[in-house]
């Protein structure tokens, strides 16, 4: 009798392990194929609402709804057995209450199997995330640049880039801490104040456009593969899949065109009479 060994998913404790370790590897993630390319590299999967600009070509992530989160993390969840998963809230789901968030979060938990959530603010939502954590929902934190405030802040914008901001922002981080997340992404922060949090909090900081210090980094998984045309300007692009993709979709097109095509009788030739 064979015996078959079952996957295990890395847990929110061993991510927690991380800090001041190896650092936490990272990549957003929307579909089960690409799901299944990352698992054995990367620590945590990050089913982000950057799929409503990546997936769905919305100009930004506020139009994404809970029900396009939790059908992209059943994908995800099908296509990986070993990366922790991470689940965005989207705009508009955890923003009025804890109570509100948690309905919310434990829909995304039971319905998409996926471990954790993630959502953003500091100060502001220490609250919700010790509401959560308390009811059993593992919350990943997001701080500094949040897309989701996009409209307050009148666009993307890098944080920290002056002293003054920084006592705000390392409040945001000890409040999230504090209050129970596993981890916090500081995003579109300025290095030396990235470095600073990294040192203040307990917890690991897993940057996107931060310091090289922090405990981990997170990268959109289009951007670092090129399939961005304009990704931002910390992204390192590791392949050139855009251009790539376009040129074979040309040379199947040209083959079409002149139908060079296999037709039916080559794929289940005819028997020949006997």
């Amino acid at each position: 009798m064979s015996l078959q060994t079952q996957t295990r998913r890395i847990t929110v404790p061993e991510i927690r392990a991380h800090k001041g370790g190896s650092p936490v590897v990272c990549l957003t993630c929307y579909h089960a194929h690409t799901a299944k390319l990352l698992d054995n590299h990367v620590d945590l999967i990050l089913v982000g609402d950057s799929l409503g600009m990546v997936m769905h070509g919305l100009e930004n992530t506020l139009g994404v709804t809970l029900d396009m989160m939790i059908t992209h993390a059943k994908a995800v969840m099908r296509g990986s057995s070993r990366a922790l998963v991470t689940v965005d809230l989207p705009f508009g789901s955890y923003e009025e209450s804890p109570a509100m968030a948690f309905r919310n979060a434990a829909r995304v938990i039971q319905e998409t199997g996926a471990t954790a959530v993630k959502l953003e603010g500091g100060t502001r939502m220490a609250e919700t995330i010790q509401y959560l954590t308390q009811r059993g929902i593992p919350v990943m934190g997001h701080i500094g640049l949040t897309p989701q405030m996009v409209n307050v802040q009148g666009g993307f914008r890098t944080t920290g880039r002056t002293e003054a901001e920084w006592p705000a922002l390392e409040a945001d981080a000890k409040a999230v801490a504090d209050a129970g997340a596993f981890a916090v992404v500081l995003e579109g922060m300025a290095e030396p104040l990235a470095a600073r949090i990294t040192n203040l909090i307990a917890i690991p900081t897993i940057g996107i456009g931060a310091s090289a210090t922090c405990d981990g980094q997170v990268l959109v998984m289009e951007d670092m593969l090129g399939l961005n045309p304009n990704p931002p300007k910390f992204v390192r692009q590791y392949a050139q899949l855009g251009p790539a993709i376009e040129a074979a979709v040309e040379a199947y097109a040209r083959d079409v065109r002149e139908r060079r095509f296999p037709g039916v009788e080559n794929v289940y030739p005819m028997k020949k009479a006997q």
